[in-house]
């Protein structure tokens, strides 16, 4: 009777044609040593480079299989684990495995309900690992003290350039402990602190760090309740900073004056090229100060206004900036109230600008 360790190679080839990637990745190593030497030579896990198992509700057990995989493999360099409720202890595996692995670039892990806990572990292993890139941590559960633990890990961590922790629940207190993280990071360049109930006084500690921080170009804090206070501060760094690129601050209810603070700011900014105000409560005065700042800035060439409030006469501001402004690419205005009026001031200003590409 034939098992693993006497099958010949071309039969064993041909058992693992039929397998998914699932079942390559996790469930045929780590049997014998002849059938780990066998699958290392097999072309379709040579080439295996992204794993996606999101939304098989794995649990903490099937990722620790995971994990005993990661150990060893030395192709895969993106790994989803999305929706799997792995919970703390799965992510402690998980973690553990990149403690030895050296090929795993993106690891994304939202919805996993890790919490604190798992975001120690994942933070544990962030001070050592120097491969890994690209991490998700969306809808985790993470309070502040987890946050904490993620920022001392950015204070000597190099590699990491992409940190996902939108959705979860880090509050201002968290804000601050990546605020102070940022000041002496030198590698982030992407970070999401999207719904996490920051607040206008602790979004002043995100805005103060980036004074110095020269490497983070695309900051997400839609949803954090900053108000036109928040936007005040966030405006106040835009004058002076050089690296910020891409600034998503949707649905923090910045309003008129919150706009203002923000258009202000990019008379002299230079860098900014996308913006995102969607669902802002921005009204025709906002809009006037939005358009008016779109005369002479040329940098910026992704606009998003989207589900505010603007009217016809918010829209006439708006055409009358684009008949001169010549860097606008994208402008997105849907869900306004800008009706037929607003419309056709729009259309007509579209008829004489030559960059813009969509509305």
């Amino acid at each position: 009777m034939h098992t693993f360790s006497t099958l010949p190679v071309e039969l064993l080839y041909r058992i693992m044609d039929h397998q998914n990637d699932r079942t390559l990745f996790c469930s045929m190593q780590n049997i014998c040593r002849r059938l780990n030497q066998i699958l290392s030579t097999y072309q379709r896990y040579q080439t295996l480079t992204t794993l996606d198992l999101s939304w098989n509700w794995i649990g903490a057990k099937r990722a620790q299989h995971v994990a005993n995989a990661l150990r060893t493999n030395t192709t895969l360099t993106a790994l989803k684990l999305n929706q799997n409720e792995i919970g703390a202890e799965g992510s402690r595996h998980i973690a553990n495995a990149l403690r030895t692995n050296t090929t795993l670039t993106t690891l994304k892990l939202s919805s996993n309900q890790i919490g604190d806990e798992g975001a120690q572990h994942i933070a544990a292993v962030l001070r050592t690992n120097t491969t890994l890139t690209t991490l998700n941590l969306e809808g985790n559960r993470i309070r502040a003290e987890g946050a904490q633990h993620i920022a001392d890990a950015l204070r000597t961590n190099t590699t990491l350039i992409t940190l996902n922790l939108s959705w979860n629940q880090i509050g201002g207190e968290g804000a601050q402990h990546i605020a102070n993280a940022l000041r002496t990071n030198t590698t982030l360049t992407t970070l999401d602190l999207s719904w996490n109930e920051i607040g206008a006084e602790r979004v002043q500690q995100i805005a103060d760090a980036l004074r110095t921080n020269t490497a983070l170009t695309t900051l997400h804090l839609s949803s954090n309740q900053i108000g036109a206070e928040g936007a005040q501060h966030i405006a106040a760094v835009l004058r002076t900073n050089t690296a910020l690129t891409t600034l998503h601050l949707s649905s923090n209810q910045i309003g008129d004056e919150g706009a203002q603070h923000i258009a202000d700011a990019l008379r002299t900014n230079t860098t900014l090229t996308t913006l995102n105000l969607w669902r802002n409560e921005i009204g025709a005065e906002g809009a006037q100060h939005i358009a008016a700042v779109l005369r002479t800035n040329t940098a910026l060439t992704t606009l998003h206004l989207s589900s505010n409030q603007i009217d016809a006469e918010g829209a006439q501001h708006i055409a009358d900036a684009l008949r001169t402004n010549t860097t606008l690419i994208t402008l997105e205005l849907w869900h306004n109230k800008i009706g037929d009026e607003g419309a056709e001031h729009i259309a007509d200003a579209l008829r004489r600008n030559i960059s813009a590409k969509m509305v």
